[in-house]
């Protein structure tokens, strides 16, 4: 390229709109990006991973089964993980008042002995179910499918997580140095 002429612009000039539009997809996609659970991505890396392990690793790596059960040449482990959480609200305030928190009409004191049911019933949004229930389906001695029942994957990771510690994870090749 000679001295006096500039290069040529490497994007061409977007207008303004497709300009804010590309903007916001990517903001959009970073946000998205920054809610992805890693617990969830095992789990799901798990159902292809864990094809074709043997039974006695299954075992040995996930524990006895919960409930298993066997039709022909199948059969099937079931496990369970996690737990229902009650996020409870905050208790009510200490003190002197009039009526509803500190007791029926009239002046009361509420003192430091409450009970939070009496006050705050659960709203719906307060509890979290977490559990996760995996049924691995192995044929002739080793696993062929493994199906998840769960509100997230999340809570599966629980459950294979010790066996997704024994499968061979493909690493992109080192570079060697030159020279």
């Amino acid at each position: 390229m000679s001295p006096g002429k500039e290069a040529p612009p490497v994007l061409p000039h977007l207008p303004p709109l497709r300009r804010s539009a590309a903007v916001l997809l990517l903001v959009v996609a970073g946000g998205l990006a920054g809610c992805a659970d890693p617990r969830a991505d095992v789990a799901l890396a798990a159902q292809s991973a864990l094809v074709g392990m043997p039974k006695g690793t299954l075992l040995s790596c996930a524990g006895v089964p919960h409930r298993q059960a066997a039709s022909g040449d199948l059969e099937f482990f079931t496990y369970r993980a996690g737990s229902i959480d009650y996020y409870a609200p905050p208790p009510p305030p200490v003190g002197y008042g009039w009526g509803y928190p500190w007791g029926y009409p009239g002046w009361h004191h509420r003192g430091l002995d409450y009970d939070p049911w009496d006050y705050y019933p659960p709203r719906a949004g307060d509890v979290v179910d977490n559990r996760c229930e995996a049924t691995f389906t192995l044929r002739n001695g080793a696993v062929e499918q493994l199906v998840y029942r769960a509100s997230s994957l999340g809570a599966c990771a629980a459950i294979v997580q010790n066996c997704m510690a024994l499968v061979p994870q493909s690493l992109p090749p080192r570079p060697t140095p030159s020279g």
